[in-house]
């Protein structure tokens, strides 16, 4: 059924959106092309993983405390990894390489620590039960994963639009020589992003666990091609663009598995990343910035 399988792509496309809008935020403000991003993808699925099985914790406990281990994670490598190169106004080659050597590192750590065995919730860890609407079957998984993806996008959007802390990240996207001349702590807010993207993604982790069951270290790493068809669909740095583009290609996803063949999903995310590329490189949202002598 066509409307059943539109659901099964919101949801999934609900948890790539929110992956790519900490993706985005960190490209967006810090210019920075950030390999590491998957292993908080993974980190906060696992540490959610871990306190469910080891302190029997729910998943409103599990869920906010994976995503937060995930923001910390953030700063913390971030920080090590990051902070010469944004000090130095280093290219963002340098970033992608630097990045790239970092988490290939973190996942065979993590990998050693913890095994590449797939790993599951408790069972009844989230209800199985399900909700029936004009034939169309809703699971409570599902419902827990649309709702945290509204709420932290709605709180992502209040934070940056009415708050002082998102007048100061908003600032530093601008112009980060200019954000300082204003008697912006530079240093803070570049924290406070990396925070704010760790801990998107570490949820976006969780739910993706949630919604299929299946947790392992690398699992980030399948996420990133996903993470990086979205920001270039929705337009690079542009949160809008990212919340379309990643629920179109949930959408997408689900229906080339429901009609096609589940073999040709996996195909659809760099299908699309190539298409946009050759007809509208800045993406739906995107800008053409004017290149000056």
């Amino acid at each position: 059924m066509l409307s059943q399988q539109l659901v099964n792509g919101l949801v999934l496309g609900s948890t790539y959106a929110l992956f790519a809008l900490g993706f985005t935020l960190t490209f967006g403000v810090l210019r920075v092309i950030n390999l590491t991003y998957g292993f908080y993808f993974s980190v906060g699925a696992l540490v959610a993983l871990s306190l469910a099985r080891t302190l029997g914790l729910s998943i409103w406990t599990a869920l906010p405390a994976g995503a937060l281990a995930a923001g910390l994670v953030a700063v913390v490598v971030d920080g090590v990894l990051l902070t010469r190169l944004r000090r130095s106004k280093a290219g963002e080659l340098s970033s992608l390489m630097v990045t790239l050597g970092a988490v290939l590192a973190l996942y065979a750590l993590m990998a050693a620590f913890l095994g590449t065995d797939i790993q599951r919730f408790p069972f009844g860890f989230v209800s199985n039960t399900a909700l029936e609407i004009a034939g169309i079957r809703v699971s409570q998984v599902q419902i827990l994963i649309i709702g945290t993806t509204l709420l932290l996008v709605l709180m992502l959007f209040v934070l940056l639009q009415y708050t002082r802390l998102g007048l100061m990240i908003r600032a530093l996207a601008q112009n980060e020589d200019a954000a300082r001349l204003m008697g912006i702590n530079v240093d803070a807010t570049v924290v406070a992003v990396s925070f704010l993207s760790g801990l998107l993604g570490g949820a976006a982790g969780v739910l993706i666990g949630l919604n299929f069951n299946a947790i392992q270290p690398f699992m980030g790493e399948t996420m990133m091609l996903r993470g990086f068809a979205v920001i270039i669909v929705g337009g690079l740095g542009d949160i809008r663009g990212a919340l379309v583009a990643g629920i179109l290609l949930g959408v997408l996803e689900v229906l080339t598995a429901g009609y096609i063949s589940s073999n040709a999903k996996d195909a659809v995310a760099f299908t699309i990343l190539v298409l946009t590329l050759w007809i509208r490189p800045v993406g739906l949202f995107g800008r053409a910035q004017a290149k000056r002598a």
